[in-house]
């Protein structure tokens, strides 16, 4: 949508490019100027600008220049309207609604929202419940702690068929937006409701912004798939996304690197080893806007994906998409495990230790 001019004069106005770089970039005053260590590639000697007056910073290492909208939105991965709002909310601006088919886009995006944050409070609540002591004891033999899994939101879905969609009902969520969130599916034999996720554990899938817009469930019994995602919705596209980003993007600032491992338990045993600087894919080859994504926050990601045969393979395929994107100032390292290992099982022998190692 097109915002109205003078509200992006006055968020403008209102917003001093120096404190919105200063959250990711150490400053110093040069004249007229600040100047740093420019967030976008590597560099030893400041060539990175930030010009208040008039509201624009440029790197002359790597050309990458702008507004605080740009920068908000390359160093934190977030889409335009998104950044958008966050910047209005610092400035004490409510962004404008815009047209009727804007408010009602809107809407359905929060109620989308809303129904998701509700799954996950019931998820969680039934992973300290009774009925989640095996999901309990799992998460413990796989060394996970009670403090690791709450920052991370886990959860649990009871073996029952409607339990989601009674909760969700209660709370007056619609039925159309409990199927389109992937919550509930209708049965193709007698057209009732039940619940997708059930006898998992769950694992919460954030936004860059730390909103809940889709779920990982790992089965504890034989049931197949091994590993269930929600299906692609308007909130949740899951090869533009990265498990843990939300967790990582802060930390960059004091690691200054990412690791990319494969899967959900492999972020929580690094992340809970003392590197919060992990992501994942959520069950697919890395995709070109999980590359871009990567890209935003550090010019060179880590791929540390398992030392099977598997892992090296999508080490490989990983490369080959990334070479016809490589530009000046961005690349891929890749640290490669022996054996059978993954990071998970790496940390848990070894320690953190062993991947800085590698690393």
């Amino acid at each position: 949508m097109a915002f109205p001019p003078e509200f992006l004069e006055e968020l403008k106005t209102r917003t001093r490019l120096s404190d919105v770089v200063g959250r990711h970039v150490a400053l110093t005053k040069k004249g007229r100027e600040l100047t740093g260590l420019c967030p976008f590639h590597q560099e030893k000697t400041p060539s990175f600008w930030v010009n208040d007056e008039k509201g624009v910073f440029h790197c002359f290492g790597c050309g990458a220049s702008g507004d605080a909208l740009e920068f908000v939105m390359r160093t934190e991965g977030l889409a335009f309207r998104d950044a958008l709002e966050k910047l209005a909310q610092a400035a004490g601006l409510e962004v404008p609604a815009g047209s009727r088919e804007d408010q009602e886009a809107g809407e359905k995006r929060q109620t989308l929202l809303g129904a998701l944050e509700i799954a996950t409070a019931y998820f969680k609540a039934q992973l300290r419940a009774p009925g989640g002591t095996a999901a309990v004891a799992y998460l413990k033999a796989r060394g996970v702690s009670g403090e690791v899994a709450a920052r991370f939101h886990l959860g649990f879905a009871p073996d029952r068929r409607g339990a989601l969609y009674e909760e969700l009902r209660k709370a007056n969520v619609p039925e159309s937006i409990m199927i389109e969130a992937g919550l509930v599916g209708r049965s193709d034999h007698d057209g009732t409701l039940y619940d997708r996720f059930r006898d998992r554990i769950i694992f919460p899938i954030t936004d860059v912004r730390g909103r809940v817009i889709g779920f990982g469930g790992r089965t504890l019994g034989d049931g197949k798939p091994k590993y269930l995602n929600s299906p692609e919705t308007e909130v949740f596209q899951k090869g533009r996304l990265l498990y843990g980003l939300h967790h990582a993007r802060p930390a960059v600032r004091d690691e200054h690197g990412m690791l990319v491992v494969e899967g959900y338990m492999d972020v929580l045993q690094v992340s809970q080893a003392g590197n919060a600087t992990v992501v994942a894919p959520l069950g697919t080859a890395l995709t070109e806007q999980q590359l871009d994504l990567l890209w935003k926050i550090v010019p060179e990601p880590v791929l540390f994906f398992d030392g099977d045969d598997a892992g090296r393979r999508a080490a490989a395929a990983a490369a080959m998409r990334a070479l016809p994107l490589i530009t000046s100032g961005l690349g891929l390292r890749f640290a490669q495990i022996s054996g059978n290992d993954d990071p998970d099982t790496l940390v848990r022998t070894h320690g953190i230790p062993a991947v800085r190692r590698l690393v």
